[in-house]
């Protein structure tokens, strides 16, 4: 909660005048308590997980009438049904009222045990980069580990394999997982504020841009507009694909946002050999339609 009644002693406190963004932030929350503000998560979770895959569904349902995106599905041979499509969201909204609302309004105390703060001022926007910087490369380094552990036997057995279910991913099959590695996979998304901590609005974003990356890379879909094409190292759909098309028995692609983990610790090499395979095929059959234009114009 905000320390100040008004906006005038919180100007004075700060020697200056408040930024529009900070007298919005003063007029929204200088009555609300800490835990209140934490816990928007749970709301902005919830639009998200709802609202974001949207489009990727009105898409995959579009592919029996248009051929317009189906130039960019990853596996175009797999169609997934409205149908199971509204079944995975009802099963992530059941995941997301049963474990992830709970554990929201639960988890408190460590947000004030690492001193998230909420009052003023506002972070710079430099300032919310270079957390986000920090926050992607704990969590991509840790989840990496997380991941891998759950392609042990026991660890995929018991239950990592319900997230692969989906051999073919769509947006809304990103949370759907067993209850304990939701919770577990948790961690590494918490380690990076824990280690750096800032704003309740940074720790908001960071919570909202970490999902809807996720959502991303379980599109189905590589679009070749999309701003993450442009971030160094970045993995994507395409990179993620791979890993739910091999399966149980992959041991490849375990990062979850870059790849560089799967490069220093060499499991990538299956992910670069199909690459590479598929390459040779596509100039291969490059050449072989050159050489039957060319004898048709000789006829």
């Amino acid at each position: 909660m905000i320390p100040y009644a008004t906006i005038e002693e919180a100007s004075i406190a700060l020697s200056r005048n408040l930024t529009w963004l900070e007298t919005l932030w003063f007029d929204y929350s200088a009555t609300k308590s800490d835990y209140y503000l934490y816990c928007h998560n749970i709301l902005f979770l919830f639009l998200i997980f709802s609202l974001v895959p949207l489009p990727l569904v009105f898409i995959e349902s579009a592919q029996s009438t248009s051929d317009l995106f189906n130039r960019y599905k990853i596996q175009p041979k797999v169609k997934n049904s409205f149908s199971s499509m509204l079944k995975c969201y009802k099963d992530v909204m059941k995941m997301f009222i049963l474990v992830v609302g709970p554990l929201q309004l639960v988890s408190y105390p460590s947000i004030q045990m690492i001193e998230i703060r909420s009052g003023l001022p506002l972070p710079s926007c430099m300032e919310i980069v270079a957390q986000f910087v920090v926050y992607f490369l704990v969590e991509d380094y840790t989840n990496y580990w997380v991941h891998r552990f759950f392609h042990c036997k026991w660890g995929y057995e018991k239950f990592h394999h319900i997230h692969h279910e989906y051999t073919a991913p769509i947006g809304y099959a990103a949370p759907y997982a067993h209850w304990a590695e939701v919770l577990l996979l948790g961690i590494p998304t918490f380690l990076g504020p824990a280690i750096a901590p800032g704003h309740m609005i940074t720790f908001w974003l960071w919570i909202a841009l970490r999902q809807i990356e996720a959502i991303e890379t379980h599109s189905g879909y590589d679009f070749p507009w999309s701003l993450t094409k442009y971030i160094p190292f970045y993995g994507g759909a395409e990179y993620h694909d791979y890993h739910h098309y091999v399966g149980g028995q992959s041991q490849s692609n375990f990062a979850s946002v870059f790849t560089y983990c799967d490069y220093i610790y060499g499991t990538d090499k299956g992910y670069r050999f199909q690459k590479k395979l598929l390459q040779q095929m596509k100039e291969k059959s490059k050449k072989s339609n050159k050489l039957v234009n060319g004898g048709e114009k000789f006829d």
